[in-house]
């Protein structure tokens, strides 16, 4: 097994690696938190419509799975987070955000609760040395576990068919943010109703020696519902699309951040509503009620952008020339066939001043750079929002 030292020295192929190589026909790959993950199998546009329109596959064993345990873990992670885990029952998943005590996200993630004192939280960056500095005085176990458990994203329409092919009884009863357990070969597997896509999806968790068993099962069952393999960038699409922020695209993980002022709070980033200051006493709730009093730096919105040429890394624009903020992540949707974009807005422009707003685009044709002005106003996020994505039972399509 490799250790987490030889993860920071070298890339390390996840436990779906045996597949996802033999149909990576682009060859093209990144970096994950020392993983090596399919950046496109063949082709980004037939990836993203196989997510709205069929079932797909997406590896997402890289995530950092910590295992919390102990007589104080809800005690402890209510302490950690901005929200209220006392409502949190098992059985059930948590979006959550973590701070420092300057009240700046150090990430977010999703929150497991498998009993009464069992969770597991997942997160885009490493965070041992912060929760185990955080744990001081509270009798909890905490362990890094992310090369025991191997994860396998199932998000689409046709996933909830694709999983009772596979014989999973009641999956359709399974409300989003549910997970359920059941018998798989020798082990165990885990299915919670969650996902980056803001769709119809699972995410399925195993044993890392039966990973690729679950890929071929999944791949059989979903022969009739179109399932196929997708990469980074054609999720990346579908999260734009839910309105979902990503740590590092769309706010700095602060500990990452050179500059304090890069940090962002849970107001600035558009996670107010995982904010609880009625549960009591959570690292950073101090700078959040002064920022509640006198007001945030910066705001994130979502953007309808005129024309169809994507605003990524765009420059923000009040008027002729006052500059008001950057797009943080941008694309020409094909579903909602519009120019969309999250865009972190210095207020209070996007908030009281959301008129006379533009952004500077620029595209090349030819070895050629064009530079566009184009008209943008703000909007509600998601822009992309299916009813089959919240429906129970799930649909079968």
């Amino acid at each position: 097994m490799t250790t987490l030292a030889a993860r920071d020295s070298q890339v390390v192929p996840t436990p779906f690696h045996a597949r996802t190589a033999a149909l990576c026909k682009s060859n093209a790959w990144s970096r994950w938190a020392g993983y090596t993950t399919v950046d496109i199998y063949d082709n980004v546009e037939l990836e993203y419509f196989a997510i709205r329109n069929a079932a797909t596959l997406f590896d997402v064993s890289p995530m950092i799975k910590y295992r919390i345990t102990g007589p104080d873990s809800e005690r402890y992670l209510n302490r950690l987070v901005t929200r209220d885990l006392s409502k949190l029952k098992p059985g059930r998943v948590s979006y959550v955000a973590w701070c420092n005590d300057a009240g700046h996200v150090m990430d977010d993630g999703t929150l497991f609760r498998f009993g009464e004192s069992d969770f597991r939280l997942c997160s885009q960056e490493h965070h041992f040395c912060w929760l185990s500095d955080s744990a001081v005085g509270f009798d909890v176990s905490i362990v890094d576990e992310t090369e025991e458990v191997a994860g396998l994203a199932l998000q689409g329409p046709t996933s909830c068919a694709v999983l009772k092919r596979m014989g999973v009884d009641g999956i359709a009863e399974l409300k989003p943010f549910g997970m359920i357990a059941l018998p798989f070969e020798d082990s165990e597997l885990v299915i919670s109703r969650t996902g980056f896509t803001g769709d119809l999806g699972y995410e399925l968790w195993i044993d890392p020696a039966l990973a690729v068993t679950l890929w071929d099962r999944l791949v059989e069952a979903g022969h009739l519902h179109g399932i196929r393999p997708i990469g980074s960038q054609a999720l990346n699409l579908a999260r734009i699309e839910a309105g979902f922020v990503q740590t590092n695209s769309d706010f700095m993980a602060v500990e990452q951040a050179v500059r304090p002022t890069r940090g962002r709070s849970p107001f600035e980033i558009g996670l107010g509503w995982l904010v609880d200051f009625d549960k009591g006493h959570f690292t950073g709730r101090r700078a959040l009620l002064k920022e509640k009093e006198v007001g945030s730096r910066y705001c994130l919105v979502g953007l309808d952008i005129e024309g169809n040429k994507p605003a990524t890394g765009s420059l923000i624009y009040h008027g002729r020339n006052k500059e008001v903020g950057h797009v943080t992540s941008a694309m020409w949707s094909p579903t909602c066939k519009r120019n969309i974009a999250l865009a972190s807005l210095r207020r209070p422009y996007g908030t009281e001043v959301t008129d006379g707003l533009s952004v500077e685009i620029y595209v090349l044709k030819e070895l050629k750079w064009d530079k566009v002005k184009a008209r943008c106003r703000v909007v509600e996020r998601p822009f992309f929002n299916p009813p089959r994505r919240w429906a129970t039972p799930a649909g079968d399509i």
